[in-house]
């Protein structure tokens, strides 16, 4: 079920975003009041209008045209803070919503790779710790984010920079692989 594999790239995702009508929090803050009802629905795409879709088992991007029809990408946060290394961006799960499944990032030999798995990304959210080849530092800047793996740090997701590309692992930021991606909310 590999997403696919390559050199490295950068970017996370941007911050959590507020819910209307609240402005102030009250402290303390009980456990229960910091659980999520739902997650944070998104579709991915390139500056270049090309979206996630799957293709089989692989996870792909491919040009939008009137017939596709993006994945939709469930975004949990960590709720393990203190437990991940400080400054790298949001620590994310990031699970596809129409597979019920989650990405994750392994070694495979040398190799560097961002797979799917049949984990609940609901379930990795609610579990006792945090579990980090299913974690993605997210940042954003400007209209653009990136997904930086909390297991491997320096590798990016990435996808190649034209036509359809399998969604793969880099090191290479900025290069030849696109790092960058916007996030659609769905409404």
């Amino acid at each position: 079920m590999a997403a696919g594999s390559g050199a490295g790239r950068s970017k996370v995702l941007n911050q959590y975003p507020c819910t209307p009508g609240y402005s102030k929090v009250h402290l303390p803050i009980h456990p229960e009041e910091l659980s999520m009802k739902i997650p944070f629905e998104r579709h991915i795409q390139d500056l270049d209008q090309r979206v996630w879709v799957l293709l089989g088992q692989t996870l792909t991007m491919v040009p939008r045209k009137g017939n596709v029809v993006p994945v939709t990408v469930d975004l949990y946060p960590c709720k393990y803070l203190e437990t991940l290394e400080k400054g790298r961006g949001n620590p994310m799960y990031l699970g596809l919503k129409e597979l019920q499944c989650s990405l994750f990032c392994t070694k495979i030999g040398e190799e560097t790779t961002l797979q799917l798995n049949k984990k609940n990304v609901k379930e990795l959210y609610d579990g006792p710790q945090p579990e980090k080849p299913f974690l993605f530092y997210h940042n954003e800047v400007g209209s653009t984010s990136t997904f930086e793996s909390a297991a491997f740090p320096g590798w990016f997701i990435a996808t190649g920079s034209k036509g359809e590309s399998p969604v793969f692992m880099t090191q290479e930021v900025g290069k030849t692989h696109v790092t960058e991606f916007v996030l659609t909310t769905l409404s």
